[in-house]
């Protein structure tokens, strides 16, 4: 039997109405047991509008403790996002760098994915089984090759009309760009740069984080389709960055997952569900050679703002 430990925290006392505990909070999703949510459409809030004053401030504050991640928060080389979905009824979202774009390598293929979706589902993509192999294996694996066929069959226009589609704006020049595929995961083929800042393969926290919480209410594509991505993204097969943390303090958290590497550029996203209190979304993006370290740092740091932003003691699984 697991050891539980009640950890007291201090609670700083906020102006915002009808506050709840933390079993309140729990009790809300606990009988939620998968992924997306079932809700009804107007019960869906747009993520930007759930901007937590409280979540923000505890959030810059935990960051900005360390010194190194303060001084790249200030060149605008670090971006890190959270979105607290303990309550469905009360999901906050916080960041630092929320609208900076930067180069994310691998992370985009988040936006394949969706692209192919939308391909499958507007009947101009088969969905065979070759097809969804290297749906899954592009993000699990982040096969590069498999990345690369499926950008082949679809098309970078199909993928960009997807990003800019008015259901989504994942990638929205009003909010500083976002997730953007411009060329493929190989040597050969044309390179198209995003319009604001000509990155080829970029993103900003922001809109991967709206990126999963659409995902996590069945807003992409479909329910059903929503359903398949998570498929997709579930249970990791590289184990460094945050799901190195995982493995660590977590080991039995169901995570949901893409990351990025190329030199000095770091990118992580996961959408986390469970066990007990975990449910929460967080992206991290960084310019910088210790960048898979501080993605590995980030994730305690970010629960303990969770922990902290809540108004009760918690146990801890």
């Amino acid at each position: 039997m697991r050891k539980k430990i009640l950890i007291p925290l201090i609670v700083i006392t906020l102006s915002f109405s009808s506050p709840k505990s933390y079993m309140d909070e729990t009790e809300v999703v606990s009988h939620q047991t998968s992924l997306p949510f079932h809700l009804p459409e107007d019960q869906i809030r747009p993520l930007l509008s759930m901007v937590s004053s409280s979540l923000q401030m505890v959030l810059v504050d935990h960051l900005e403790k360390n010194a190194d991640w303060k001084n790249l928060i200030r060149h605008k080389k670090m971006a890190v996002g959270v979105v607290d979905l303990r309550n469905v009824n009360n999901i906050k979202y916080a960041n630092v760098n929320g609208n900076q774009m930067m180069y994310a390598a691998s992370l985009p293929k988040l936006a394949i994915l969706l692209g192919c979706a939308q391909a499958m589902e507007d009947g101009v993509l088969e969905e065979s089984d070759d097809v969804l192999h290297d749906m899954r294996i592009m993000i699990s694996k982040s096969d590069n090759d498999a990345a690369t066929r499926m950008i082949d069959r679809v098309g970078l226009d199909k993928i960009e009309q997807t990003l800019r589609d008015p259901r989504y704006e994942l990638y929205d020049p009003k909010r500083g760009g976002g997730l953007w595929v411009g060329k493929r995961y190989a040597k050969s083929g044309k390179r198209r740069g995003d319009p604001l800042f000509n990155i080829s393969h970029g993103a900003t926290v922001t809109q991967v984080c709206r990126f999963y919480y659409l995902l996590a209410m069945g807003r992409l594509v479909s329910w059903e389709r929503s359903k398949q991505m998570l498929d997709m993204m579930v249970q990791p097969e590289i184990h460094h960055k945050f799901v190195n943390s995982f493995d660590r303090i977590a080991p039995n958290a169901t995570v949901y997952r893409k990351s990025g590497t190329w030199k000095n550029y770091h990118a992580d996203s996961a959408l986390i569900w469970g066990p007990t209190w975990r449910r929460y979304i967080v992206v991290g993006l960084i310019e910088d050679g210790d960048g898979e370290e501080i993605l590995q740092e980030l994730i305690p740091s970010i629960e303990e703002v969770l922990l902290e932003n809540s108004n009760d003691a918690k146990i801890l699984d």
